[in-house]
């Protein structure tokens, strides 16, 4: 029996580390060559990793949730040797120097470690009963007051994401020790109910603590760097797609059989084509480190598309270059393809400008965010009946808003409020898409 050690592969070009997202084996599996052991998470895509070798699983390398680098142990597995080829040894685990926490000038004792919840001692008290007295359980927090506890203790807290003013102390004058740590987190871990005498009604205690990672961890790191980099400013307008719907419920009732049901996205795709060469600097991407603004004559639409896990953004490439049922059939195609998990890498990365659209849950208006680096989205919300005056009239119109963001570093109001009157004329006179 031989130990061989499989490395993490590189799964993207130019992939440094990537996310563990789920085991498929455990210790003590046997598995098969080409069996899968693991996936993995790389700027969106999501890759099964296969075994090269057939063997029984000795060390896993990670958990879900934590990175791993590329070339770096992934997984041990012990094999039956092969020609007599020694396979690949295991180099002993370095002993690590542990190094001591600085300790501040003002400190009058040392800082005890706070242990780690430990199974025997963590029934052996009752945690402390709610505050009666008060009439509210002891998770609401105590607003005003600083709870008593050493930095040491404080530190555990904000590492464990706790707030003190919702932990009982009980040591002297209410101070908050280790222990009383490991009892609200046991407490937390299980629904309770506590009756409150002065109304009888039940004041649910459940906390449960759910770790974000794989897609929806990759959501927020975008949205978290699209806020932080991108000053938004917000434009909101009111479209009369009155004359719209009528030719697309034209062109569905007399579609050929192969041609792909028309939604109102295939429209607005065209109207920004042809607006967007007065507007160049909005189908653009923005390197702010490099302080340089790409822009494209090509336009690829990013989709905004909700999977089951969280959101993607597949891309329909050169939407210039299609004709209205194409564009529908592609925006079927790479939308489908995100939501089933099966949309490769290139389908996921390189749009110019994204669409965002609510469908039927559009509400009146919304403040998308851009999709970084670009400098714009656009949003169309949901198409609703409304009376609005018309020559001095009052009729019922098909009315749709749409709510856009562009990165104010670039785009100016103006600009962006002409751009948007721009979709806005285009879409109001449909027959204007098909001008040249």
């Amino acid at each position: 029996m031989a130990r061989f050690v499989f490395r993490l592969p590189d799964v993207g070009e130019g992939t440094a580390e990537a996310e563990i997202v789920a085991w498929h084996v455990k210790a003590g599996d046997a598995v098969a060559e080409d069996q899968p052991l693991v996936d993995v998470m790389t700027d969106k895509a999501t890759v099964e990793i296969t075994s090269p070798v057939a063997g029984v699983v000795a060390v896993l390398h990670g958990q879900a949730g934590e990175m791993a680098p590329v070339g770096g142990p992934l997984v041990e597995l012990d094999t039956e040797g092969a020609d007599g080829e020694a396979a690949e040894p295991v180099p002993a685990p370095k002993p690590v120097p542990e190094k001591p926490e600085p300790v501040a000038a003002a400190a009058v004792a040392p800082q005890r470690q706070i242990p780690r919840p430990d199974p025997v001692r963590m029934h052996s008290r009752t945690p402390p009963p709610p505050d009666f007295a008060s009439g509210a359980p002891v998770s609401v927090p105590r607003e005003g007051e600083r709870p008593l506890a050493s930095p040491a203790v404080r530190r555990r807290a904000r590492e464990l994401g706790i707030d003190l003013r919702r932990v009982a102390g009980t040591g002297p004058a209410g101070r908050i020790d280790p222990q009383d740590l490991v009892d609200y987190q046991v407490a937390g871990t299980r629904p309770q109910v506590v009756a409150t005498p002065a109304t009888g009604r039940v004041a649910l205690q459940g906390v449960k603590e759910v770790k974000v990672i794989g897609l929806r961890r990759k959501i927020a790191e975008k949205m978290q760097a699209a806020k932080r980099h991108i000053p938004h400013i917000t434009y909101v307008e009111e479209v009369d797609a009155t004359d719209l719907e009528a030719l697309r419920a034209y062109l569905n009732a007399n579609r050929r059989p192969e041609q792909p049901k028309l939604t109102l996205l295939p429209f607005i795709i065209r109207a920004l084509i042809k607006a967007l060469p007065h507007h160049p600097q909005v189908n653009a991407r923005y390197d702010d480190e490099a302080g340089v603004l790409t822009q494209y004559e090509a336009l690829h639409v990013g989709i905004a598309t909700q999977g089951p896990n969280g959101l993607l953004v597949p891309v329909v490439r050169h939407a210039e270059a299609l004709d209205i049922w194409q564009c529908a059939a592609e925006i079927t195609r790479v939308s489908q393809a995100a939501r089933d998990g099966t949309a490769t890498r290139d389908e996921l990365q390189g749009s110019t400008l994204t669409i965002t659209s609510l469908g039927p849950l559009g509400g009146i208006a919304h403040t998308p965010v851009i999709n970084w680096p670009e400098v714009a989205i656009i949003g169309p919300n949901k198409l609703v009946e409304r009376p609005v005056v018309k020559d001095g009239q009052i009729v019922i119109r098909r009315m749709m808003n749409i709510s856009s963001a562009f990165d104010h570093r670039i785009i100016d109001g103006w600009d962006a409020a002409s751009l948007v009157q721009r979709l806005k004329g285009l879409l109001e006179n449909p027959a204007a898409l098909f001008v040249d």
